[in-house]
């Protein structure tokens, strides 16, 4: 996956603006994880991993975006209940997911169901540096970070 596949691509935030990827080729990384769901307590505990290590990414030179389904106006209220410094993307049709073959048939309780993969991507201006499919929330964060640091190196 090249910047220039996600460029052709328009997102909207949770303000209902429009980005394509170029909007955040100012900076050296950018992390992009998909999650199911805002609001729940895996996707908050996610988010709140990454607020909290907001200063290091920043540091680092790293932007973060959020991507669900989930509607702007949903994720205008999940950045405003945890006071989230990062943008929150909406792919309601689905086209970021398949980009990144994150939308996948999971299974709870012997039900099959499609949903998104809890996965994250780093690029940097080539395209993707790095990426974790399966995170557990509450480890994403530090997983992350501890990469970006060895990559300083």
């Amino acid at each position: 996956m090249t910047p220039k596949e996600l460029d052709a691509l328009n997102i909207i935030d949770q303000k209902h603006e429009i980005y394509t990827f170029n909007d955040f080729a100012i900076s050296p990384y950018l992390l992009i994880y998909f999650y199911p769901k805002d609001l729940t307590p895996g996707c908050t505990t996610q988010a709140q991993g990454i607020q909290a290590l907001w200063p290091d990414f920043t540091k680092i030179g790293c932007r973060v975006c959020g991507v669900s389904k989930d509607s702007p106006d949903r994720h205008q209220k999940f950045i405003e209940k945890y006071d989230l410094p990062f943008t929150l993307l909406s792919d309601t049709d689905g086209k970021l997911c398949d980009l990144f073959e994150v939308w996948v048939q999971k299974s709870m309780y012997g039900r099959s169901y499609m949903g998104i993969q809890r996965s994250s991507f780093l690029l940097d201006q080539n395209g993707i540096i790095q990426q974790w499919r399966n995170v557990k929330p509450a480890q994403h964060a530090d997983l992350v970070l501890k990469f970006l640091e060895s990559h300083q190196s």
